[in-house]
């Protein structure tokens, strides 16, 4: 029987995105609404990885089981490196990505290609209950730069204003398979993949 691996989500959705991206791991992917945690793990970090490590740590102590929490969202360099871990949030509770992807579209307006530069990052932990704790952290990025106008209604987020030089259009003009090869969290999840092969052989070891 498969171990089960905490996903520290509630989002069904992106329970569905790792399985994918870590097919052919022996683990059970549950959420934690599967788990019957319902409580929420304040994210106070100043990085990605630091909110990726509170979470997985948290969630696994009061869990039980192995879990893997992700934090991640998107670095423009002419805005110093934000909106950063505050991506989700920086605009406003009620605004919606199609006006803060318009509110960042306008804020750059003037600035040529060179200066647009900006990444998606997704940070990755893994942490087993105490008394082990955090096991691993890692990160994958995407590098890019801002569009001039949103393109596409693939994907969600800033995905339509994230424009990949090399491929001449933005994510959200991809299909959910050409995102899934080379978004920051395949990136990192491929990254993490050597901490959940090194647990699962533990897990066999021990049974």
């Amino acid at each position: 029987m498969a171990r089960r691996l905490v996903i520290a989500t509630t989002n069904p959705h992106k329970v569905e995105e790792f399985r994918g991206l870590l097919a052919g791991l022996p683990f059970d992917l549950v959420s934690l609404t599967d788990v019957g945690v319902t409580a929420n793990v304040e994210e106070t970090g100043k990085t990605f990885a630091e909110n990726a490590i509170i979470k997985a740590v948290a969630y696994a102590e009061a869990t039980g089981l192995p879990t893997l929490a992700d934090d991640s969202g998107l670095e423009i360099d002419a805005m110093g490196g934000a909106p950063g871990v505050y991506s989700a949030r920086w605009a406003g509770p009620d605004v919606t990505y199609a006006a803060r992807n318009r509110m960042l579209v306008d804020r750059l307006e003037d600035l040529p290609d060179e200066r647009r530069g900006a990444r998606y990052r997704c940070a990755i932990a893994v942490a087993l209950p105490p008394p082990r704790g955090l096991l691993g952290v890692v990160e994958g990025t995407l590098e890019g730069r801002i569009a001039e106008a949103p393109a596409g209604h693939g994907g969600f987020g800033y995905d339509p204003i994230f424009l990949v030089p090399e491929d001449g259009r933005t994510v959200g003009q991809m299909s959910a398979e050409e995102k899934s090869r080379i978004s920051h969290r395949a990136r990192a999840a491929r990254a993490a993949r050597p901490l959940l092969e090194r647990l699962a052989s533990e897990s066999q070891e021990s049974q």
